[in-house]
């Protein structure tokens, strides 16, 4: 009977266990946009990416620093580590890793924000969480033309030549040759003059955001040259950056 019921109790404490995410210590700092919790929990900041500390070789992840990866982590550990945050969620709480999802706070700084602010963040939302998009992107936009971090020294790359900074954030510029539509996505071709395809990629959940602007963007960006700022990936055959939303997508 005992050894039954001592089990029972620990699964029933657990379900009843309640964290005060208004007020949690940061214990850790993981990179520029994940920390851990004094709960032991990782909290992914969402509405944001930044450059990575480690990329995936295979099936196993290296450490490889990619360029203002260390920086991001910096100003990360400098305005969170250590401290009690307040943690504010959107919609979807956890992502598949099963990490906390939300927008940090310490006092009146909003983490988040800060982090694309000082441009070491660039702004990528997932829809439905996208309750602060419009801010990230207005402050995205500032800390571009104030050439602030990153936007300091980086140079708007062609999309012929973006497959040469896979893993990386670049603001990427070309015409869009062709659209195409499958069952999950929205496929915007930049015209790559014959070299490898590049792509803006448009999930499905993120359809709502563009008709809201009235946009079609299978017709309204074919023919016209634009610039998009995100993370340049390699998936399969093709590079790819993701959109979730018109004010990423620039007509310059």
């Amino acid at each position: 009977m005992i050894k039954i019921i001592l089990p029972l109790l620990i699964f029933l404490s657990a379900c009843t266990q309640n964290y005060d995410y208004s007020h949690i210590k940061v214990v850790r700092v993981i990179d520029g946009d994940t920390v851990k919790l004094e709960n032991g929990e990782s909290l992914r900041y969402i509405g944001l990416d930044t450059p990575e500390t480690r990329i995936k070789k295979g099936s196993r992840f290296i450490y490889a620093p990619q360029p203002f990866a260390l920086e991001a982590k910096k100003l990360n550990q400098k305005l969170v580590e250590g401290k009690y945050v307040r943690i504010e969620f959107d919609v979807e709480k956890q992502d598949v890793y099963k990490r906390l999802l939300g927008y940090c706070f310490v006092g009146n700084t909003f983490i988040n924000a800060k982090l694309i602010e000082e441009g070491f963040a660039v702004t990528f939302t997932i829809p439905p969480n996208v309750k602060y998009v419009d801010t990230f992107v207005a402050l995205q936009r500032s800390a571009q033309e104030t050439k602030k971090g990153m936007w300091g020294v980086y140079e708007t790359v062609s999309a012929q030549d973006s497959p040469k900074y896979v893993n990386q954030i670049r603001t990427v510029r070309g015409k869009i040759s062709t659209s195409r539509q499958t069952k999950k996505t929205i496929s915007l071709n930049f015209d790559t003059k014959g070299k490898e395809n590049v792509k803006i990629i448009i999930f499905e959940n993120s359809y709502d955001a563009f008709r809201k602007e009235g946009i079609n963007p299978l017709q309204f960006y074919t023919g016209k040259t634009i610039e998009v700022s995100g993370k340049i990936r390699q998936y399969k055959n093709y590079i790819e950056l993701i959109v979730s939303n018109p004010e990423e997508i620039s007509l310059p």
